[in-house]
């Protein structure tokens, strides 16, 4: 009789978090899933049905976004601003990773602590001062300006996930490339960056998605409209059309589609990566 009614009690159980996670799931889809059938409706359908299925499916929406506006303008500057951050921010932590796991040296700890402890620094209370020096050295409203305070904040993360990654790596192969007579740049190069390739996709995915949505920092920044990327843009677009909503949807899902392709492709290595160097 126990043994039945434990396997009830972990039946019973097991739905109970089932139906939870159903719920938790419709709870973070219902907002794409407005913002994709909305984006497909005509006002009048908007108007008349918020959260129904549109009655005549149109592109019409998606094609005012793209000809009205900048939005194509502010996708290539998100574009821009995204590729060099991770690019410029993936190498020099890589290198920094490889110095930290690799090599004892005095102040390592010290090194590795302080990048964790700049990992829980908002980025609001850093506007202020971020802002006085890229007036000072004229970098204020310009995109490579941005690019660097990017850097800058994406540096601390992607050092410690792939320090922690490094560290699991077997170190006869390190030995065994410098019995070969490699050096430590073609060991990071030819040994390290090819077997890391899961933290770096992790890396690379978690770093896009944030330089991509990212709002205060560009929007404080970058105060030409021609030189906005996508997120402060769609600030200006909405008002612009605030009483379009099936426009707005569509413009949002423009920008939305790039960082789903991305995570759709890199979903495989993500999901390795989330776990790279949890246990050796």
């Amino acid at each position: 009789m126990k043994i039945q009614f434990s396997r009830v009690g972990a039946f019973l159980w097991g739905l109970v978090k089932q139906f939870w996670l159903l719920l938790f799931s419709i709870v973070a889809f219902y907002p794409v899933y407005y913002m994709f059938i909305t984006s497909f409706k005509t006002r009048k359908d908007w108007l008349s049905d918020q959260f129904g299925l549109p009655l005549h499916w149109s592109m019409d929406n998606y094609v005012q976004a793209l000809n009205q506006g900048k939005l194509v303008l502010w996708l290539g500057n998100s574009l821009l601003v995204t590729v060099a951050s991770i690019l410029v921010s993936t190498a020099i932590a890589a290198l920094a990773a490889y110095a930290v796991a690799r090599f004892k040296f005095p102040g390592r700890a010290f090194f590795l602590n302080t990048m964790i402890a700049l990992m829980v620094v908002p980025p609001v209370v850093l506007i202020m001062p971020l802002f006085v020096l890229m007036v000072n050295i004229k970098l204020i409203n310009t995109l490579p300006g941005i690019i660097i305070i990017y850097v800058g904040l994406l540096i601390p993360f992607s050092i410690y996930l792939l320090v922690s990654f490094f560290r699991g790596l077997p170190r006869e192969i390190f030995d065994a490339a410098t019995v070969d007579g490699c050096s430590n740049f073609g060991i990071l190069w030819r040994i390290v960056v090819p077997l890391s390739a899961p933290a770096f996709v992790t890396l690379v995915v978690v770093n896009t998605l944030w330089v991509w949505n990212e709002l205060l920092v560009a929007l404080v920044f970058l105060q030409s409209e021609e030189l906005k990327t996508l997120m402060p843009g769609l600030t200006l677009f909405k008002g612009h059309f605030s009483l379009n909503e099936p426009l707005i949807m569509a413009g949002t899902m423009i920008a939305t589609i790039p960082m789903l392709l991305l995570y759709i492709f890199g979903q495989r290595y993500f999901v390795q990566g989330l776990v790279a160097g949890a246990v050796k």
